[in-house]
């Protein structure tokens, strides 16, 4: 039984800007949460109990810890125990080693998982342990099919038992792929991990600081006859590291998560309502009723956080409405996002977009495959087509953008 979980959080998350400008990747909003906060609970759900934290950096540290502490509050939200650790302040150059640097700072000495902060994923964690036991695998890798672009993920060739042949990161040609089976960075290690940096081959990758797990270490490994095996994860993942990706990923776990699993109840066909407090579900019964008298207008899926106040003739399809946000009258907001406490202004439109926290977006504003960082403000009447903004601009009234970053 897989128990422990290690979960590398560093780096800037370039793709992801603006949003993580000054927010960790793992910690941005999604589906009304943090990120990882699903991933976290999809695993403790199946047995895993400690998670530690690879952190780098100030920000990244700053945002996991504020947020999950010791992981305390789980049991209350979840009724799973678990408990979060953190590595300490040491600088690593790869995640293999802010993998490694927490199972010698904590002593592990048992099987785990590692997962991404930026992924969003189905396994069946316990299935996944079973296989890499039975090939008495050093390293086991979650592996799914990419019929997309596959320049920005490893590839693995695999034979007919699934050992991995060859591994190719970030191939730049098609050609160069050697299938099209994709690392997901989910692995599962064994807990001869740690001796393998002790060992002549994984001493020479950490003396040159070559210590990333797709560049360095699975190739390496798989090189010095390793038994590094592939899985082929049945559920469904996402890399979840770039605006395009984060929308697909919405998009596609609002059809497919229950309500159970979005902490919401169906108010109108496929419209799900979160909120508990007599408060929010007030507010969300008559979100309810003026979709069903047609004072509001709404196609499903659409995901609706507490203490949401939505105006008359106003549109939404297919979007994420998160906790505290105002919409004002005759708006339309179609397959975007709108982080919390953001406030949409009358006869606004927001299409294709993620509107990111604390954002203000001005009576008449039109905001269109666009992202807007927190605490932002988009002038009334203003038009972005293509446009990213950082935290805290302000695009002023009228203004017409296309294509361009507001830095």
């Amino acid at each position: 039984m897989v128990r422990i979980a290690v979960i590398p959080v560093g780096g800037e998350a370039v793709r992801l800007r603006p949003l993580t400008v000054e927010t960790s990747k793992a910690m941005v909003r999604f589906l009304n949460r943090p990120l990882v906060e699903l991933s976290i609970l999809h695993l403790a759900q199946q047995g895993v109990e400690e998670f530690y934290f690879g952190v780098r950096g100030y920000h990244n540290y700053r945002d996991v810890y504020d947020y999950f502490r010791e992981g305390g509050w789980f049991a209350v939200k979840y009724d799973r125990k678990i408990r979060i650790r953190y590595m300490p302040r040491v600088e690593t150059r790869g995640n293999a080693e802010a993998v490694l640097a927490a199972l010698e700072y904590y002593d592990i000495k048992e099987p785990v998982l590692v997962i991404q902060g930026d992924n969003v994923f189905k396994l069946d964690v316990q299935d996944m342990y079973s296989f890499h036991r039975s090939k008495k695998a050093f390293i086991t890798i979650a592996l799914k099919e990419e019929t997309g672009d596959l320049s920005e993920f490893g590839v693995a060739a695999v034979d007919e038992n699934m050992r991995i042949l060859k591994f190719v990161e970030k191939p730049k040609r098609r050609e160069d792929a050697p299938s099209n089976l994709v690392n997901t960075g989910l692995y599962l290690l064994s807990e001869d991990f740690r001796n393998f940096f002790r060992g002549e081959v994984g001493q020479k990758l950490y003396l040159e600081g070559r210590l990333d797990f797709g560049g360095d270490v699975i190739p390496t490994s798989i090189e010095s006859g390793l038994p590094v095996y592939g899985y082929p994860i049945k559920g469904y993942w996402f890399d979840v590291g770039s605006p395009g990706r984060y929308l697909k990923a919405v998009h596609y776990l609002l059809k497919h998560l229950t309500p159970y699993e979005l902490e919401a109840e169906e108010i109108a066909p496929a419209i799900y309502a979160q909120g508990t407090s007599e408060q929010s579900k007030a507010l969300k019964e008559k979100i309810g009723e003026d979709i069903r008298n047609g004072v509001i207008k709404a196609e499903g899926p659409v995901l609706i956080g507490r203490h949401v106040q939505i105006g008359a003739e106003t549109y939404i399809k297919e979007s994420v409405i998160d906790n505290y946000v105002i919409i004002k009258e005759s708006c339309t907001v179609e397959n975007s996002v709108v982080m919390d406490r953001s406030y949409i202004g009358r006869g606004a439109t927001v299409r294709r977009s993620i509107i990111g926290r604390h954002v203000y977006v001005g009576d008449g504003a039109v905001v269109e495959d666009s992202v807007i960082a927190d605490n932002a403000t988009i002038g009334e009447g203003a038009i972005l087509k293509g446009v990213r903004v950082w935290p805290h601009k302000t695009v002023e009234r009228g203004v017409k953008l296309e294509g361009f970053s507001v830095v």
